[in-house]
């Protein structure tokens, strides 16, 4: 794991590989796949490093990436432009000439577009985080990373993605392939084509991976081709993921604080020696190898600079330093970025714009050459997020130029990762700021690695106008500035595109008018006058799937979880007493959070709103918030249920329903609670190509402070989560698939009439209702005070859900279910691997304890919950799979 490195000067050193920190206290060990021609090894490409309280062992950091680890421009530019020659000896001059290249935020933003530039005429395009006014999405998916939210496809052109050339997929690491699944099956839906090429820089698939991915092209009738720098598995020993939670929660609480003092005195000698081990990283790869000694000689001077560390930076064992007392001043650059080019692959860059910057290129070099004055000394180039390739290709400009005394380039994160300041340990130092861009999913930490401490004379940090904030200031630029003898801020302009979809899209040709809304008692138990129902009935489809099965085709790809119903749960005695019980204890609170929101519904929203349910979960509300208004007010509120699905969308034809028989303003979406806000994300994406409709959904309980209006934020049992459809007028959860929904149908649902003997829909409501009086005058207090009130979501929710994920190994927002009703859900339709309940949790979670029991799924005891629980589906399930734990998953 360590040798001789050639330093510029021409010194050979030993160096230390960056994963063996890691590697030796753990028992990891990277493996390179045998008979893998030439190329660097995982070890040259890859250290290794460690999450924030980590169920997960380890991470790892590539070293040519310029995302933790900052590297030579030139080594990162060329470790993605030989991938792009690669693609394009493979598919052939022809084919290349209609390809079109697709990288992953964020991580791969900067990466793709090295691949495209390598591959040569094909335009690329990258996912993003960040939704544009106007720009509807050409397509989305989720991608397998805790640390992501759903991603958007926004080109300029909806042409782009509907081309039948060859389409290549760039991520940094290929892991299990969930994430190009995903991607791939979706825009095959659409635009089918006959080849994908899928690039990354390693590939660490297990066999089963693999044979999913082959299995998987030919399902779709498609050649899945595959090239990365290095092949290879990640060895775990056992008891990994136990030594890792202990080794990080021993770091972070300071018992090694003394040793961690012991490697910062050491002598300069050493830490040049130590910080040579960042180094090793690229030798073996001859078109990237030129600037790695380099890279590691700025990480020598790691332990120099050590006691400057402002307010909002962080030691390596995590504890924040004081304020910095004399902040260095920042020189502000507005880079004369060419008109029409733009800052990077959201909305595409064609080859045209490649020629454009080309052009540009040496201009914007003196601009920054300008800024730096006369002795630069060692420079980094720090983009920010999703954008990497402008600031990567300034910096190799500037590299090329020879600018200063070497240039070195990284990124920041989003992604939180534990700092060790150990020569053999990745991530040596971070910084730790307020986000600066007003992201979409809400504000939240982000990170510098490896700068702190350093020994950067200057540093310029390269923002697009979007993120030139005053949070900025004060956040990301105040954390650099004592790190830094010079600081320069270097704004590249956001791209709008000048081709901006219409509002309101062509309607479809509709071969007859949509039909009536379903109403009881002909579909759902309900009084017609309660709801209807903008669906349609698919009671005599055999849809129903046992839960195994369902689980291991919607994790395999092979399925959307909208395209079968799992198997409805008949509750035993037990569980309906526990559910009478509930109700009991729970309907006056629950009563309370009905009234509340619904006077600030008719309030600040609409004096006569029109109630329209997210099916189903938010039916039973949207009807208790209809009885609220007419026993309170005399109103008489009409009340339809509507289908969406998280990655398809809400349904259109029922949106074209609403439309033409009342004003869209007076429309408000209503759910029953909020987990992490992946249906309020879903429904305001949706939305955005229909005029007059307002976006902002209201449920009953926000606990993860995802919206404004809102009966409560606690986290409390909602008696309508314990059952399915025998609480929600007997109609099950919605349908979307192909062959039964028609570009002029409904979506789909069942309604389960042999169920009646069970049906508990109408008693719940006139439970609940029966308590409006009593609770009328502390919903008139309670709403008075949040009508002055600050409601501005938080997100805090999709913060914990983000870590949660980190945490326990599982690497996919969408297997980590919070909140009460959301852990319900886990237990009765899908495969649960274990429930973390808040620690001293009482009669709220009795169900949930009695449901793990019957399913053989532990419930594990937690401090620092948001939510009084959470249910963490079993990740990658296979029949007979075992979890993250090493545990076989019982089902009974």
């Amino acid at each position: 794991m360590s040798g001789p490195v050639t330093t510029r000067e021409g010194k050979k050193i030993d160096t230390v590989w960056s994963g063996t920190w890691v590697a030796d206290r753990l028992g990891v060990r990277l493996e390179d796949a045998e008979g893998t021609p030439g190329g660097p090894r995982l070890t040259e490409l890859l250290g290794l490093a460690l999450r924030r309280n980590p169920k997960r062992a380890h991470l790892l950091v590539s070293q040519v990436l310029g995302k933790h680890v900052p590297q030579s421009p030139r080594t990162v530019y060329a470790a993605g432009y030989g991938l792009g020659e690669r693609v394009r000896a493979l598919l052939g001059d022809e084919a290349a000439a209609s390809a079109v290249v697709l990288g992953y935020a964020e991580t791969a933003t900067g990466l793709g577009h090295c691949v495209a530039d390598g591959l040569g005429a094909a335009p690329y395009l990258h996912s993003t985080r960040r939704p544009v006014p106007g720009v509807r999405p050409a397509g989305g998916f989720e991608e397998a990373h805790s640390h992501a939210t759903s991603h958007l496809l926004l080109p300029e052109d909806p042409r782009l993605l509907a081309g039948g050339g060859p389409l290549v997929l760039v991520d940094d690491e290929f892991s299990t392939g969930n994430t190009v699944l995903n991607t791939i099956r979706d825009l095959h839906a659409r635009h089918p084509r006959a080849h994908y090429v899928v690039v990354a820089l390693v590939d660490m698939r297990s066999p089963a991976d693999r044979d999913r991915l082959t299995a998987f092209a030919a399902e779709i009738g498609a050649r899945v081709d595959l090239i990365a720098l290095a092949t290879g598995t990640v060895h775990l020993p056992e008891g990994v993921l136990a030594k890792g939670r202990a080794l990080v929660e021993e770091h972070e609480a300071g018992q090694d604080g003394a040793a961690a003092g012991e490697e910062r005195g050491a002598s300069a000698q050493d830490q040049a020696a130590a910080g040579q081990g960042q180094a090793a990283a690229g030798q073996g790869q001859a078109a990237a190898g030129q600037g790695q000694a380099a890279a590691g000689q700025g990480q020598a001077a790691a332990g120099q600079d050590r006691a400057l560390r402002p307010a909002g930076s962080e030691v390596p064992g995590g504890t924040p330093s004081a304020p910095a007392q004399d902040p260095r001043p920042t020189a502000r650059v507005a880079l004369d970025w060419p008109a029409g080019v733009p800052d990077g692959g959201r909305h595409g860059f064609t080859t045209a714009h490649r020629t454009r910057l080309e052009a540009a290129l040496p201009a914007l070099t003196a601009q920054l050459t300008a800024a730096l004055g006369a002795r630069p000394g060692r420079i980094l180039v720090l983009g920010n997020e999703e954008l990497m390739y402008a600031p990567l290709r300034l910096a190799k400009a500037l590299e090329d130029a020879g600018a200063g005394d070497e240039v070195r380039f990284s990124t920041t994160t989003r992604s939180p990762v534990l700092a060790v300041d150990d020569p053999g340990y990745a991530i040596r130092t971070r910084l730790v700021f307020p986000a600066h861009d007003a992201p979409a999913d809400g504000p939240g930490d982000r990170y510098a690695y490896n700068v702190a401490g350093a020994g950067f004379d200057t540093v310029i940090a390269v923002v697009d106008s979007a993120g030139d904030t005053p949070d900025l200031r004060s956040g990301l630029l105040d954390a650099l500035a004592p790190h830094t003898g010079r600081l320069v801020l270097a704004v590249v302009p956001s791209y709008i595109p000048e081709r901006q979809e219409p509002i309101m899209p062509e309607p479809l040709p509709l071969p007859q008018p949509l039909p009536q809304p379903l109403r009881g008692p002909a579909f759902s138990s309900y009084a017609p006058e309660d709801v209807g129902w903008l669906l349609q009935d698919l009671s005599a489809v055999e849809l129903e799937a046992p839960t195994e099965e369902r689980e291991e085709a919607i994790q395999a790809g092979g399925a959307h979880y909208a395209e079968s119903l799992p198997v409805e749960y008949q509750p035993s005695p037990q569980y309906q007493e526990l559910y009478r019980s509930a109700l009991t204890a729970s309907a006056a609170r629950m009563a309370r959070a009905v009234g509340t929101v619904t006077e600030t519904v008719l309030a600040e929203r609409s004096p006569s709103p029109v109630l329209v349910s997210l099916a189903r979960a938010g039916t039973p509300v949207g009807v208790l918030m209809r009885r609220w208004a007419r026993a309170r007010h005399g109103l008489d509120l009409p009340h339809y249920a509507v289908s969406i699905v998280r990655g398809r969308g809400i349904d259109a034809n029922a949106l074209r329903w609403l439309a033409a028989h009342h004003d869209p303003a007076d429309v408000v979406f209503v759910d029953g609670w909020t987990g992490k806000g992946a249906i309020t994300r879903e429904l305001r994406e949706a939305l955005a190509a229909f005029d007059g409709f307002n976006p902002e959904i209201v449920v009953l309980a926000d606990p993860g402070s995802c919206v404004e209006t809102y009966g409560t934020r606690e986290d409390f049992l909602i008696p309508s989560a314990c059952l399915n459809s025998t609480v929600s007028g007997l109609v099950s959860r919605t349908v979307l698939r192909s062959d039964l929904v028609g570009p002029a149908d409904f979506h789909g649902a069942k309604f389960y009439r042999e169920l009646a003997g069970a049906d508990v829909s109408v008693e719940f409501v006139d439970t609940v209702a029966a308590h409006f009086d009593e609770v009328a005058d502390a919903v008139a207090d309670e709403v008075k005070e949040l009508l002055a009130a600050d409601r501005t979501p938080t997100w805090e929710g999709w913060a914990a859900v983000e870590r949660i994920s980190e945490e326990y190994g599982i690497h996919d927002v969408n297997l980590v279910k919070p909140g009460v009703g959301e852990t319900t859900r886990v237990l009765l339709r899908r495969v649960p691997w274990k429930i973390l309940a808040q620690r001293g949790a009482g009669a709220d979670l009795d169900h949930v304890r009695l449901l793990a029991e019957q399913r053989g799924v532990p419930v594990e005891e937690v401090d620092g919950l948001p939510y009084t629980c959470v249910g963490l589906i079993h990740s990658r399930f296979t029949r007979g799979a075992t979890g993250a734990d090493g545990k076989a998953v019982a089902s009974k």
